[in-house]
């Protein structure tokens, strides 16, 4: 049922879409001018998510009803994030609705891995100006792409009308008291961060600017800020390796600072050693000062963050290759409190406030 009632996120997708229809005529907003069938006779969400390919034998109940019902494995906890995007705040306001739906999982999916939980079960509220089949369909076809391709099945969600706006809220499992958190991390302990850093600030940035970049590495840098690649895996393999973990949404210098603060340590992040990826080294010149300062502030790279014992590097390198990410050590956890930058020649380096 397509609703603007304000019941909260659940598996309220019907066969009835009168009440939506109602709310758009009462507010003044324009529904289809060339509907392919009248607007009461079907549902957004039904016509393009409740179609998804993806069905888990562990959900019992479903889209349908007016609550979800899944089975937790024996021996496993339940793990739950949400998280909303909200337009010209997370995404720009020109961003496609493919990319969209697919970050909108993404983030979620990031939190599963940050936590080494395996992702499950979502569920999604979708707030629209306006309901617009084709907006819906790509943004329906970039969310679910990705939820099959990480095994995940959408089992309800709630829709509204006003200003563009997702939220989703994902449901992953791991072993009973294996949560990586961010607590936990230890004097000795390196530093390791996957991927690169800094691509989806740059992104943002070009789009903020005329700075000039080739088609090619821009082309590589929007889909990192428009499609971020969520390290399910890698964080699914940390178990028994690393000792905290999170995911980097607002920049490392930030994320890294929440390890610490639940840790009560402190850390030395050697600046040099920060991962950039060609397209980022095509755009920015060693020079500039975005060369630190978008590794170390910028955020949306959703990577992993992770501190572990130094006897584990041979592991972490060994899994690196078969997951085929790029891990690198960046730093090491200090008893002192506080972060600090430096240079490979041990010279202190101020990130740019």
């Amino acid at each position: 049922r397509l609703t603007s009632s304000h019941r909260g996120v659940g598996p309220e997708f019907h066969h009835q879409s009168v009440g939506v229809l109602q709310t758009v005529l009462n507010s003044g907003l324009t529904p289809f001018e060339e509907p392919t069938m009248p607007l009461a006779e079907f549902s957004l969400i039904d016509r393009f998510f409740a179609a998804q390919k993806q069905r888990r034998g562990d959900v019992a109940l479903g889209i349908g009803d007016d609550a979800a019902v899944v089975d937790v494995p024996p021996g496993e906890q339940l793990v739950v994030a949400v998280d909303t995007l909200v337009a010209g705040v997370h995404f720009p306001e020109n961003a496609t609705a493919f990319d969209i739906g697919h970050k909108a999982l993404a983030v979620n999916l990031s939190d599963m891995a940050a936590m080494g939980a395996t992702p499950r079960w979502t569920t999604l509220a979708l707030t629209l100006p306006q309901p617009d089949e084709l907006w819906v369909a790509d943004f329906a076809r970039g969310f679910l792409a990705l939820a099959d391709r990480f095994d995940v099945q959408l089992i309800g969600g709630d829709t509204t009308c006003g200003p563009l706006c997702v939220s989703v809220q994902i449901l992953g499992t791991l072993p009973h008291c294996q949560a990586l958190r961010r607590a936990g991390a230890r004097v000795g302990d390196r530093i390791f961060v996957s991927g690169s850093l800094g691509d989806a600030g740059l992104a943002l940035r070009l789009l903020q600017s005329e700075r000039p970049c080739a088609d090619d590495s821009r082309a590589v840098l929007d889909a990192r800020l428009h499609r971020p690649e969520p390290r399910v895996a890698l964080g699914e393999r940390l178990h028994g390796l690393a000792s905290a973990a999170i995911d980097i949404s607002d920049g490392l210098l930030a994320d890294l600072g929440h390890i610490l603060d639940g840790s009560g340590v402190g850390a030395e992040v050697h600046v040099e050693r920060l991962p950039r990826s060609p397209a980022f080294q095509a755009c920015v010149a060693p020079q500039s000062a975005d060369w630190f300062a978008l590794p170390l502030a910028a955020g949306d790279d959703y990577e992993l963050c992770f501190t572990a014992a130094p006897e584990h590097r041979e592991s972490l390198e060994i899994m690196a290759h078969e997951l085929g990410i790029r891990i690198t050590d960046i730093g090491v956890i200090e008893a002192a409190p506080g972060l600090r930058c430096r240079r490979e020649d041990r010279r202190e380096f101020q990130p740019a406030r």
